[in-house]
């Protein structure tokens, strides 16, 4: 359980949200003695208390389904929406574009799938080799060091495989293949599509004093004994720890306040309970509300040094969302037809993936995508395989019915991808000058293009998704979406991937923040969450999310033991 202490007037470091970067800033500065106030907007909750994970569908009367504030299942442990009561965005004309917001102490990395890639060499230089986006002012060299850190810290099983853009890390070993996925293995093999053990940070062993997983393949809601990774009791719980952090819930931050010497100076938030307006003070605040959030509060923070927001002299503030591509397929494979009732829980997320195996330079689009599988026998719940009617001859009442739902169970097998979309000028948000939350806050709008580059690389996943299932022998029984319909790709914000808003850079005149993540404009602020990204990389955010804040958070007590914060 977490432990809350009591409040102080001034801390060292205030941090604006708990979630990958957040946590992680939050463990490294207490660890090196400062005094850390942690804000965080949603309610506390805690995996090793709140999990539902031991819970049987049939034993609540949703039988497992979404709820308002769990789109993803009432036993999912992630609180809050693309949609939540009292704190809209609002989009511009032709505009489609969701945005997820996590309502809880841990953000995001109470639900996420634990994908854990490390971007590669050529993600931090992509426009060195083909011309488009921007260049990091960081190179894979230079952060390899923290990637190392974060997986000796954390854990996260793998197997090295020597892939020049999907670097190796310091893996525990990885769980074997279920029989589904051996299917999958198969088909990608005589496809010549690359396919390895996953990646994710689900400790197989025991780590750092975590038991190892214990394969119940309820990751997502939020692990009771810790064996997956979440901010809230990896990071958030040993820096409580310490007595040097306070944690705040109910926090919804508004704007970084600086003072006549032009630093950050405090965190004004609203109380969500009260309504009230609170004031934190900090020699140093570190933002990692999410991408959005953070570029939101910067917005917010205008003042007559600062009239187009704070950290934003360069006016990119905002500037330069993107998110990951997707679309997927699924298909019947009648070779899996009463199957033999064995257990393939596993973890909570498919035992094998497929990183990108081609040359770009070959194709008709410039940037790559990874796979992600799913299948089997899993849980069932509200919802469960779609629809018996949608399987052959399925359908009926009672004994027969169970019966069609025993001789289908675990016959489907699909595919998603998940790629990179290169920043587009047209992709931003902004303050929307007439719409407040229920705080008094301004709220963003988003604008949002995909560009050829995204729409003919969904269109290769959807033909290489289809391919895969013609050579296990499937019925797919969705059509090729046409170029009309995007190829099927996601709306954007869908993935829950945002980047972007606050980049880095290495000139003052185009990015927010220097190469440590601090902002140009304002010495003791910092960004540690999505938000300094350049690219998106065909890889998950999160793992960089974690070693870019444990960087900075390092260079943080580095420039105060200097006294030069």
């Amino acid at each position: 359980m977490l432990p809350f202490l009591p409040r102080r007037d001034e801390y060292d470091v205030v941090i604006v949200g708990s979630g990958a970067g957040g946590g992680m800033a939050a463990y490294e500065l207490t660890k090196a003695g400062a005094s850390v106030c942690l804000l965080e907007a949603g309610i506390p909750w805690d995996n090793t208390r709140d999990s539902s994970m031991l819970v049987w569908p049939w034993e609540t009367d949703r039988r497992g389904g979404s709820t308002k504030e769990r789109p993803f299942g009432e036993h999912d442990a992630c609180i809050g929406g693309w949609n939540i009561e009292g704190e809209p965005f609002t989009t511009a004309p032709g505009t489609r574009f969701n945005w997820w917001r996590a309502r809880m102490v841990g953000g995001r990395t109470n639900h996420w799938g634990r994908i854990s890639l490390r971007f590669g060499p050529d993600d931090f230089q992509r426009k060195s080799i083909d011309g488009l986006g921007d260049n990091w002012p960081i190179t894979y060299d230079e952060i390899k060091p923290w990637y190392d850190e974060v997986d000796r810290l954390i854990g996260i099983f793998g197997s090295n495989e020597g892939l020049h853009n999907h670097p190796d890390g310091i893996f525990l070993p990885p769980p074997t293949p279920r029989c589904w996925e051996h299917v999958v293995k198969r088909a990608a093999d005589r496809q010549g599509v690359t396919c390895i053990p996953s990646r994710l940070s689900i400790i197989t062993r025991p780590h750092n004093g975590r038991p190892g997983c214990h394969y119940c393949g309820q990751c997502n809601r939020g692990c009771a004994v810790n064996a997956n990774f979440s901010s809230t009791n990896v990071l958030i719980a040993p820096a409580l720890r310490t007595g040097k952090l306070t944690l705040v819930t109910g926090a919804m931050a508004r704007e970084v306040t600086t003072g006549t010497d032009g630093l950050a100076k405090s965190v004004v938030y609203i109380d969500t309970a009260t309504g009230e307006e609170r004031e934190v003070s900090g020699r140093v605040i570190v933002l990692a509300a999410s991408a959005c959030e953070s570029a939101r509060i910067l917005l917010n923070s205008s003042s007559s040094r600062h009239p187009d927001g704070l950290a934003n002299s360069s006016g990119v503030v905002g500037k330069y969302l993107t998110d990951t591509t997707g679309t997927d397929v699924g298909g019947f494979i009648p070779a899996l037809v009463d199957q033999p009732r064995h257990n393939c829980d596993g973890v909570g997320g498919a035992h094998l993936y497929m990183p990108w195996w081609l040359d770009n330079t070959k194709l008709d689009f410039p940037r790559g995508y990874h796979i992600e599988i799913w299948g089997g026998m899993g849980m069932p719940g509200a919802g469960f395989m779609g629809g018996i009617q949608n399987y052959g001859q399925g359908g009926g009442y009672g004994a027969a019915l169970k019966e069609q739902y025993r001789h289908y169970y675990g016959t489907t097998i699909g595919f998603s991808g998940r790629g990179e979309m290169i920043p587009n000028e047209k992709s931003y948000c902004e303050l929307d000058p007439k719409t407040v939350d229920r705080y008094g806050i301004p709220v963003l709008r988003f604008h949002w293009e995909w560009t050829d580059h995204e729409y003919l690389q969904v269109k290769h996943m959807q033909e290489t998704f289809r391919s895969l299932l013609a050579e296990m022998g499937a019925e797919v029984r969705s059509t090729m979406p046409t170029k009309e319909q995007g190829y099927g790709i996601a709306t954007g914000g869908a993935i829950i991937h945002e980047l972007g808003c606050v980049r880095m850079g290495n000139d003052p005149k185009t990015s927010a923040l220097n190469a440590n993540c601090a902002a140009w404009d304002c010495k003791n602020l910092f960004v540690a969450d999505g938000g300094p990204f350049v690219s998106q990389a065909d890889k998950n955010p999160t793992w960089t999310i974690l070693a870019l804040s444990m960087r900075t958070s390092r260079h943080i007590v580095a420039e105060r033991k200097a006294g030069r914060l």
